[in-house]
């Protein structure tokens, strides 16, 4: 893929609206590598200009705050908003809540402000815009999907209609789970629990979530989350309904659809 690095726009005199800031997940985790592929055949088929940090992006710092390791934050934070502040970054555009809330919200007080954007907010931006085309009778038309609220995308920041609005694109049959919106249930990686084992309790909260996405019968359950993605995905493969239930990043099925 024909990716842009910022370093290399910058060398040449060029300034892209965009910075794509693509995460540890979507860097490193093989399923959300997919999902920034996806998103970044979006960018480049519409012609936007972006570029991506590549091996000068470090992690947010989100995951080491959870965790209570508030030191070694501010130390990546800090790395990451002089090279931003030293690039004249303006907009970021993130497929990850996490990266999202950190960018958006912590990192102002540390001196470093900008205009966050999450994916599914510039993908309905551009749907409305009309500057993604959706193909007549696609793949995806008339299917059940789910939407699974990430708690950094909606609890924390709002935004509850960005991503609905994106799967209703598709001519889809959009079904709520029992909880959705603000009172949706979080999928249990938040908080920094992606990286280690639960608590003692009787039930895996992914297990929960999973349960109530397959009581809609929706056939495909579709996220704005990496974090989300990967667990949700381990709890379709632990009910052994891989085959028949499809986990998607909303970038992938706008990707599949154009």
């Amino acid at each position: 893929m024909q990716v842009p690095l910022l370093s290399e726009e910058i060398a040449k005199g060029n300034h892209p609206e965009f910075l794509f800031w693509v995460g540890c997940a979507g860097s490193f985790d093989q399923r959300a590598q997919s999902i920034t592929k996806a998103f970044a055949l979006i960018l480049n088929k519409i012609g936007c200009s972006y570029a991506i940090l590549g091996s000068e992006e470090m992690c947010t710092g989100d995951p080491v705050r959870r965790a209570g390791n508030e030191f070694m934050f501010q130390m990546m934070a800090y790395q990451n908003i002089q090279l931003l502040n030293a690039y004249q970054v303006k907009k970021i555009i993130t497929t990850c809540p996490h990266c999202f809330n950190t960018l958006k919200n912590e990192y102002p007080e540390l001196g470093g402000s900008y205009e966050v954007i999450h994916h599914a907010t510039l993908l309905q931006q551009l749907l409305d815009e009309g500057k993604i085309v959706i193909k007549e009778g696609g793949q995806y038309k008339g299917k059940k999907i789910t939407y699974h609220d990430s708690c950094y995308l909606g609890r924390s920041n709002g935004i509850y209609e960005a991503p609905r609005k994106v799967i209703e694109s598709l001519d889809a049959s959009l079904v709520e789970m029992k909880r959705c919106r603000s009172n949706g249930l979080c999928c249990g990686a938040g908080g920094a629990q992606m990286f280690k084992e639960e608590e003692k309790g009787n039930r895996r909260i992914n297990w929960e979530r999973t349960e109530e996405a397959l009581h809609t019968g929706a056939e495909i359950i579709a996220g704005a989350c990496p974090f989300c993605n990967t667990m949700l995905t381990d709890g379709i493969k632990g009910k052994e309904k891989e085959n028949q239930v499809l986990v998607k990043d909303i970038a992938e099925l706008i990707a599949e659809s154009l």
